[in-house]
């Protein structure tokens, strides 16, 4: 019986073409692939009630936090608090590939967006059903 996720995130991440993916989804923490496309961004976003840790594994971009934007590329990461207005932008010449973790989860179990454009049609948000 699996418990848990146990994975090479790494190569997951790497792998992913999908704009977001949820691998795995607990009571109170959340773990989505996301690629984004050469000159895509995430979109401004706040979750109220959630925070967020982001780790990028290839590509180079920005992150923007309440306005204060750093440059990204792979091996950085960044903690976005709960209420905090954030973005992530895709400023190279290949996808931003990206893990992010959500606590407590964001996103229904088993979402798969594949663009932004679907993501964006897409209301769905956690309700309570877990991986496992």
């Amino acid at each position: 019986m699996k418990k848990g996720f146990v994975g090479d995130i790494e190569k997951l991440t790497e792998k992913n073409e999908d704009f977001r993916r949820v691998l795995y989804t607990g009571k109170h923490l959340q773990l989505v692939l996301m690629s984004i496309p050469p000159g895509g961004e995430i979109g401004e976003e706040v979750h109220e009630e959630i925070d967020q840790f982001i780790r990028v594994e290839e590509g180079e971009g920005e992150i923007v936090i309440d306005g204060n934007r750093t440059r990204i590329e792979g091996d950085w990461a960044a903690l976005i608090p709960a209420g905090a207005r954030h973005n992530v932008i895709n400023t190279g010449k290949k996808p931003l590939k990206l893990y992010t973790l959500y606590g407590p989860p964001e996103h229904k179990e088993g979402t798969v967006h594949r663009t932004k454009e679907e993501a964006e049609a897409s209301h769905e948000h956690f309700d309570g059903t877990t991986t496992e």
